[in-house]
């Protein structure tokens, strides 16, 4: 297949603006503030039963996100590797989205009725979306080559920003404005419902769009035999790549450690703003807002300085403008301290995720076809990640009593995301790049 077609490169892209209005709406925005609607009680506690368990509910919200993305993390590695020995890559990214897509539609049923089912579909909904994530990224290095990969990466969370907040904006108007829409306004919790159904319409619907232009099969592979077996197989042979690929080991190390406050802030931010700044519902919308549209220029802004300076001096500044983002979080007092830091926020959020992204594909070997499986290395450590920064977050602030605490133990994160990005430091030049495909070779 010709790679920098324009076709199947725009249609890459456009899955950004499919799936991330999960990440705005489902995680970010309607469904925290809902869910911490449905769960307090009468008397204005917030502690819920679930499953046997009694946690407060900012804490379910966290241990909820963990379970999702450690049980993806234990599947991607063996699901990729199928997916690169048969050939149907595509297929799965299908199955994880249509799974995401029709368990955020299902949320519409949310009621305090329904709690435990309905965090269960959240949970449900959250692997859909992470699970489709590592195919869809690993369609970067073979659609196009790597003078794209950075600009390509941020023109999809680009449009992922976009997309997610135009959504947004219109279910903002029916929550806000329900009589515009038919609905009578003492019906509060009809509104939110419906952004949960619009949000799996949207993205099952404009994901056909990728689908429909989206190789199926880059390399025309015909599998024989059992796929589970050669699939287990092919995994072996990545790994044993992986073993002896110095510069991309120590990449993951950092993206580990890094990713992991940057995911925890993205999870926790509205939770943070609801229960320890008691920020009004309209606040904390117009922060994310501030977020997403920020974000835009920031994505190209590190795809540009990428370009000047290289792609880890790029991260490099990144994390550290994150610490000082923590540092800020945890003095943090009122409503225009957070608007304030929400554009900080966007500035660095696009940029570190598209670069991220990018880079990791600029590290593997350009001989291999086994993409995905590369990609499930990227995905298990940023799941890992999620799941390990969101426990500690929500553990530190169940036994403190404080998510600020939380906030320092994201600092130690970012500090160690940094000494392993200054190892790789100067390291992304074709010379080692060569070096990395003889590796991978050998």
């Amino acid at each position: 297949m010709q790679k920098n077609n324009a076709t199947v490169t725009n249609a890459w892209c456009f899955y950004d603006w499919a799936n991330s209005v999960y990440s705005l709406v489902i995680t970010s925005t309607i469904f925290p503030i809902y869910f911490s609607a449905v769960a307090k009680n009468a008397d204005g506690s917030t502690r819920v039963d679930f499953l046997g368990f009694h946690l407060e509910s900012a804490v379910l919200f966290s241990y909820a996100i963990s379970g999702a993305f450690l049980i993806i993390a234990a599947l991607s590695p063996f699901l990729t590797a199928i997916a690169d020995y048969s050939g149907r890559k595509k297929m799965f990214m299908q199955l994880f989205c249509y799974l995401g897509a029709f368990s955020c539609a299902g949320l519409y049923f949310f009621t305090r009725e329904t709690f435990t089912l309905s965090v269960l579909l959240f949970v449900l909904a959250s692997i859909g979306f992470s699970g489709s994530i590592v195919f869809y990224n690993s369609y970067l290095p073979e659609i196009a080559t790597e003078d794209e990969y950075d600009r390509l990466s941020a023109r999809g969370f680009s449009m992922g920003y976009v997309g997610s907040v135009l959504l947004l904006v219109f279910n903002l108007a029916m929550i806000m404005k329900p009589e515009w829409f038919g609905i009578a306004a003492d019906n509060t919790s009809l509104p939110p419902r419906i952004t949960f159904l619009s949000t799996g319409i949207w993205w099952f619907g404009f994901a056909q769009y990728t689908f429909y232009h989206l190789p199926a099969n880059v390399y025309h592979r015909k599998p024989k035999g059992s796929w589970i077996l050669n699939g287990f197989k092919e995994l072996q042979g990545v790994v044993q790549q992986v073993k002896d690929l110095p510069l991309l080991k120590r990449f993951l190390l950092a993206y580990f450690f890094y990713n992991m406050g940057v995911q925890t802030v993205m999870y926790v931010a509205t939770i943070f703003g609801i229960e320890e700044l008691h920020l009004p519902d309209e606040a904390l919308i117009v922060t994310i807002l501030i977020i997403q549209l920020v974000a835009v220029a920031g994505a190209y802004a590190f795809a540009f300085l990428s370009g000047k300076f290289g792609n880890i001096r790029a991260l490099m500044l990144a994390v550290v403008i994150w610490i000082g983002i923590c540092v800020g979080a945890y003095f943090i007092r009122g409503e225009f301290d957070f608007y304030v830091l929400a554009a900080i926020v966007g500035s660095v959020m696009g940029g570190i995720q598209s670069l991220s992204r990018s880079t990791y594909s600029k590290l593997i070997p350009a001989t291999t076809q086994d993409h995905a499986s590369f990609f499930s290395f990227y995905d298990v450590t940023e799941k890992v990640s999620i799941v390990l920064g969101t426990l500690a977050y929500g553990a530190i602030a169940q036994y403190t009593g404080s998510m600020r605490n939380s906030i320092l133990a994201l600092i130690i994160f970012f500090g160690l995301g940094l000494v392993f990005l200054f190892l790789v430091k100067g390291k992304n030049t074709e010379e080692s790049k060569q070096k990395v495909a003889e590796r991978a070779v050998r």
